[in-house]
């Protein structure tokens, strides 16, 4: 058998670390393919390096632009990688353009598709991440699932059969590194900060992003608040700020801005965080696994379970409401079980293993068959 796993930003790095473990312990033959959708060293290669994911046996190097131009063009190159590679299924990770890209390009060419963390949903339409999860989860042939709230979204599309839970393969990953990272990582040291006594923040999403109102209420807040505010900056996030005017990093006071940093060091900075305050999906559930109290900047959330254990509160851009939850939210009870076991890429692969089929023959020559 040969699996063929499609990545390209740095949540997707995370999620395909316990996958190429449990394929190599299995002695399954695997393709890393990398779309190139982040590319810099800060936000692709450090992630490689920490986690000791081998280097991607392509790398498509499409880099950023509009999500036409981005999926269009990783289409056009994963066609290339398929037809080349034939794998007897395809992995795609998360709620990316990547994601969706990799899922077409492989059911377009009859080879199977299992989609992992299915089913999540915020129900904001609005947001890319929104269609490329429902599109991919109605077009794959597996959908692994990291939470029962999963299953049931994808049962109200109607879509039952090809389910599994399975957990949450980022908590896999948190599980094996988190002691490492506080070995390793000297990020605290660096920075000069102590345990508990600073704020974390990361903001990237389009929303926060591509709206100025929405940013200047972020930066705002931030401002506002009664601790050291570090904010390890998404480059989408500094072009924005670049672009809009009377919005500078020299009105920052107390945030301090740093670029983006490695899977370990990012861990320790959470870890040890007073508060989290983020638009990031994976970010709420590493806060919420390393018992911090996470507000997330959005109106609406996909990981509503941690909301619903009281560990994250949507705050949106209000500012007033921001403050007051980075001073007075602290939850009173502790995690659930909510994410599985630690073993999610152990029960994928054999998921995959027992349902194997060999797929369809190729579309040797998609052009003139279309």
């Amino acid at each position: 058998m040969k699996i063929l796993s499609i990545v390209g930003a740095r949540p997707q790095f995370i999620k395909v670390k316990p996958i190429i473990d449990e394929l190599k312990k299995k002695k399954i033959g695997h393709i890393l393919t990398h779309t190139g959708q982040h590319y810099d060293y800060g936000m692709s290669k450090v992630f490689f390096k920490d986690l000791e994911i081998p280097e991607p046996d392509y790398n498509l190097g499409v880099g950023s632009g509009s999500h036409s131009y981005q999926i269009g063009n990783m289409l056009i190159r994963l066609e290339e990688v398929l037809l080349k590679e034939r794998p007897d299924i395809v992995l795609v990770y998360g709620d990316t353009n990547s994601t969706l890209a990799g899922a077409l390009g492989a059911v377009k060419l009859h080879i199977p598709v299992g989609h992992i963390e299915a089913g999540m949903r915020s129900f904001n339409k609005k947001m890319p991440e929104e269609i490329n999860r429902i599109l991919t989860d109605h077009i794959s042939d597996y959908l692994f699932c990291p939470t029962e709230t999963a299953v049931k979204n994808l049962k109200n599309e109607g879509i039952t059969k090809k389910t599994h839970l399975v957990g949450d393969v980022m908590y896999d990953t948190i599980l094996d590194n988190v002691k490492i990272a506080e070995e390793k990582s000297n990020i605290l040291q660096n920075l000069k900060l102590k345990s508990k006594e600073y704020h974390l923040t990361t903001v990237h999403r389009a929303e926060n992003t591509d709206n100025k109102d929405n940013l200047r209420a972020i930066i705002e807040s931030l401002q506002m608040l009664n601790l050291p505010v570090i904010f390890p900056m998404h480059p989408r996030t500094k072009e924005a700020i670049s672009q809009y005017s009377n919005l500078t990093m020299e009105q920052f006071n107390n945030i301090v801005v740093i670029d983006p940093v490695s899977y370990l060091d990012m861990l320790v900075l959470e870890k040890n965080a007073k508060k989290i305050l983020t638009d990031s999906g994976g970010i709420q559930k590493e806060a919420y696994w390393l018992e911090v109290p996470c507000i997330t900047l959005r109106e609406e959330t996909e990981w509503g379970e941690i909301v619903q254990d009281g560990w994250n509160v949507l705050a949106g851009v209000d500012k007033k409401r921001i403050v007051e939850l980075a001073e007075n939210f602290t939850p009173d009870n502790k995690q659930r079980n909510i994410f599985g076991d630690g073993k999610s890429a152990e029960k994928i692969i054999e998921v995959v293993k027992i349902n194997y089929n060999k797929p369809e023959p190729f579309i040797k020559n998609p052009v003139a068959n279309s």
